[in-house]
């Protein structure tokens, strides 16, 4: 069986579980089989339309699904596949810290 290697944010949602046997011969299969065995996970990968969201990254060894098939990509049994949440954020500082920040518009380093 393949095996999906699940993020520690997400894993709240498989029992805990860091990695998750599922069946299936390409990545939609899987993920169809994952979202069986933890419907709670389900909302957290696809959209309200059923399209995986655009800030889950899936490898099949070191390649990402975007560069190969998509949700088509082939799997065989025993490979290893990573789901990797996209992370994105900022800094809201005060202080001290916003000092040496750019003022809003400004682009780093070219004062």
């Amino acid at each position: 069986m393949p095996v999906l290697r699940i993020p520690t944010p997400l894993r709240a949602y498989t029992d805990g579980k860091s990695e998750v046997n599922v069946s299936g011969s390409n990545i939609s299969d899987a993920l169809m089989d994952l979202t069986t065995q933890y419907p709670a996970i389900k909302p957290h990968l696809f959209n309200e339309a059923g399209d995986l969201r655009p800030f889950v990254n899936l490898f099949v060894g070191e390649n990402n699904i975007k560069d190969l098939q998509g949700v088509n990509t082939p799997i065989q049994d025993g490979e290893k596949i990573m789901l990797i949440p996209s992370i994105a954020g900022g800094c809201r500082c005060e202080g001290e810290a916003r000092k040496n920040l750019p003022a809003k518009g400004e682009q780093y380093g070219t004062s």
